[in-house]
């Protein structure tokens, strides 16, 4: 979780009291003081970046300080690319990972990779460089030169929806896209309204158990505590493996296959994220050997979700919970959200 402290400038302005019938010589000072404050005040209506400086502790423990909104960015997470262009910026992104494909626009920017050498990034002369956890364990090398250099690094990866609201508030404050922020966290809570809305129609007793799947080779599911979990929740699904264990600060969880063919007879449908996290299908999921155990397998209940509508903490969550709406309750999502 990210933390973001504003601090004023060094000057305080102290208000006088109601001037008195006879004032005496010290109240000068007072007002004096007055005046410097309206001066202040009008510097700060003029030039507000003057005024207040703001701090972010990042996910990594590292202080991040800046009195103006960054221009030049360089992002290495596709969930921070697609933020940053639904906060209105495009010329401001210098550059994106070589997995950024969306939204298109970032496909027509110069392509970064953090294993490269970092002088391909100081040739670009960012002021900010946008990554995550994963990225500043695995090349603290690059992270080291980049700041060496003057080049700010923050590392930033949500889990929960309190996480992701206040993630989009510091992407907002890096760029002076706050009021854009704030409008993002609107429309989404008021989608998701209308989603939990439905949601209360549905009797508890209809609720579908599912086990929601991150990586087949691996046998993990996601963390309990996860946006992708939160988004099988929120559309009315219930959690066949409540109990998986999160790994360090991710959204993955071990689970392995003795557990899951435990509960085969409680699982009603087999949701399996699709993308490059995992490269499943239905028919892999299906030829799994002990799989034919599981309810849900055998009743042919296996579906498929693009991954970076659920695992990408980004406003397209509101999709991915409709869609995971639409394959657990059809009749009910279907009419609520034809399209």
């Amino acid at each position: 979780m990210t933390t973001i402290s504003t601090s004023d400038t060094n000057m305080s302005c102290v208000h006088p009291a109601m001037p008195r019938r006879n004032p005496q010589p010290s109240s000068f000072p007072c007002l004096l003081s007055a005046v410097c404050c309206l001066l202040f005040s009008a510097l700060c209506l003029l030039a507000p970046d003057l005024c207040q400086a703001q701090t972010i502790i990042d996910q990594d423990g590292q202080s991040l300080s800046f009195d103006k909104p960054f221009t030049r960015i360089i992002s290495l997470y596709p969930a921070h690319t697609e933020n940053l262009f639904s906060l209105g910026l495009d010329k401001e992104i210098l550059g994106v990972s070589k997995n950024d494909d969306y939204p298109e626009a970032a496909q027509a920017k110069d392509k970064f990779d953090y294993k490269e050498d970092p002088e391909k990034f100081i040739a670009a002369k960012p002021d900010l460089v946008v990554v995550r956890p994963m990225i500043s364990r695995s090349s603290p090398e690059l992270i080291s030169k980049l700041r060496l250099m003057g080049i700010q690094v923050i590392s930033l990866q949500p889990n929960t929806l309190e996480e992701t609201f206040a993630y989009w508030r510091t992407l907002g404050a890096l760029t002076g896209k706050e009021q854009a922020a704030d409008e993002m966290i609107d429309r989404f809570n008021a989608k998701l309204a209308e989603i939990r809305t439905l949601v209360k129609t549905i009797p508890q007793t209809s609720r579908k158990r599912v086990y929601f799947e991150a990586i087949h080779s691996k046998m993990k599911t996601f963390a309990p505590d996860s946006m992708a979990i939160f988004a099988l929740t929120t559309a009315g699904g219930l959690n066949a493996a409540a109990d998986a264990e999160q790994v360090r600060e991710t959204n993955i969880a071990y689970y392995g296959t003795e557990r899951l063919l435990a509960k085969a007879n409680d699982i009603d449908l087999f949701l399996a994220q699709q993308g490059r996290m995992n490269t499943v299908t239905e028919q892999t999921i299906f030829d799994e050997p002990g799989f034919q155990a599981i309810k849900a397998v055998k009743e042919r209940q296996v579906f498929l979700i693009d991954e970076t509508l659920v695992a990408r903490p980004t406003p397209r969550m509101i999709d991915g919970i409709v869609k995971i709406g639409k394959i657990l309750y059809p009749e009910q999502f279907g009419k609520a959200f034809p399209n």
